[in-house]
């Protein structure tokens, strides 16, 4: 593509944030709801698998979907599936039944986001793509921080009925994308791109980023479990505290995702990525230390910049490395790799809280995702010398391997 359609990188920049505010909406909406009606600790572990688990599972085939099938299509038919599921679960009681229309609503977002992930770069030139990705990073952080807010607002003002209904509404952002966004993949079979054979393991530099990323992410997730206890109990600050702790990494997040936008980009190689993984992680080991939590304010802004800017760079990388027709696999194979990862923290999480003090267990999460960051480094570096140049596809021009891994 000679041009860049930045009304479509809006188009699917907007659906992004709004569907992920509705996420956030409903995850918060429904964990407050659970907690109220006396269920215990396991419902809530139940809700955050549901969520995740589709995702991870269903990557390979959700993957090859993005590829094949007509962006337009799948992102109509997810986005009015999603909506009817979660005017369902307005109206749903049962903890069980809330956790299966959870699971529905999960599989609706593991056809989305490959979809919309792969879209991006054929909107966009190669040159245009950081900041087309960081406007989509963007709109998602906006959205993570909108949603738990609105929740509060609604339940303590409405209940939780309208708030879930909102977030049935909020889907329809994806349906009025796909129908708007002209961009489009696997429309007809004359202008879709090639479906490629494509796995990860044949790319030695993507396999080693992806690893790291599981590691500091499984770290990274179980924070979100060990920092109430950190914050509340070791620290001793209020809730209203833990509150904006929380909020503050996101906004650190939008910070980096508009800051790395602005790098030339052959500055988006595997070598600086992995560098970002330590970054993010090694606030975390810092905080360990403190003696109030003060003093996680600026420590969480930092990390959360330097994840904005990870994921970001990521994007970037892994467009540039994958052909297009195997574009919706690679994305859809990275969300995979990230929600295993949140799963894994979340379960290993738990049970080390009732056996060890939060201030270890935090220091330990960024000290074993800094490590993990500083042994994966020479493998990536190594791994870009060792692999001989990507054939291009038919029609196509080989990925450019050299100026996105040093």
């Amino acid at each position: 593509m000679s041009f860049t359609s930045w009304r479509d990188v809006y188009l699917a920049a907007g659906s992004r944030g709004i569907s992920a505010c509705g996420d956030f909406l409903a995850a918060t909406s429904l964990a407050l709801v659970l907690q109220q009606r006396g269920h215990a600790g396991i419902a809530v572990s139940g809700l955050l698998i549901a969520a995740a688990l589709p995702v991870a599972v269903l990557a390979p085939f959700t993957g090859r979907l993005a590829d094949r099938a007509d962006s337009r299509t799948l992102l109509v038919l997810a986005g009015a599936l999603q909506a009817v599921v979660a005017t369902v679960l307005a109206f749903t009681s049962q903890p069980v039944a809330m956790i299966g229309l959870v699971a529905l609503l999960a599989c609706g977002v593991a056809v989305t986001q490959p979809t919309l992930a792969a879209l991006t770069p054929a909107m966009v030139r190669p040159e245009d793509l950081p900041r087309a990705s960081g406007l989509g990073q963007a709109a998602s952080s906006i959205g993570a921080l909108a949603g738990p807010a609105l929740a509060g607002l609604l339940i303590g003002t409405a209940g939780p009925r309208p708030a879930l209904l909102l977030d049935a509404v909020s889907y329809l952002a994806l349906v009025a994308a796909g129908l708007l966004i002209r961009t489009r993949r696997g429309a007809r079979p004359s202008e879709a791109s090639p479906v490629v054979p494509w796995r990860l393991t044949t790319d030695r530099t993507l396999t080693t980023l992806f690893a790291a990323m599981f590691v500091v992410i499984v770290g990274v997730s179980a924070i979100n479990v060990f920092e109430i206890f950190f914050v509340r109990d070791t620290l001793g600050a209020p809730a209203t505290v833990w509150g904006l702790v929380v909020a503050s990494w996101t906004a650190g997040a939008l910070i980096g995702t508009g800051l790395v936008t602005r790098l030339p980009k052959r500055y988006f190689t595997g070598s600086i990525a992995v560098a970002l993984m330590a970054a993010v992680c090694l606030p975390i080991l810092i905080a360990g230390a403190v003696g109030s939590a003060v003093w996680l304010f600026p420590l969480w802004i930092c990390g959360g910049l330097f994840n904005g800017a990870l994921n970001v760079m990521c994007a970037v990388i892994l467009a540039d490395r994958v052909v297009p027709g195997a574009r919706g696999r690679a994305y859809g194979m990275m969300n995979a790799v990230a929600q295993t990862a949140n799963m894994v923290g979340f379960v290993v999480a738990g049970p080390l809280v009732d056996h060890f003090e939060p201030r270890l267990l935090v220091a330990a999460c960024g000290a074993a995702g800094l490590l993990a960051a500083v042994a994966c480094l020479p493998m990536v570096r190594s791994a870009v010398r060792c692999e001989p140049p990507a054939d291009p596809a038919p029609g196509e021009a080989a990925p450019m391997r050299a100026s996105v891994v040093g």
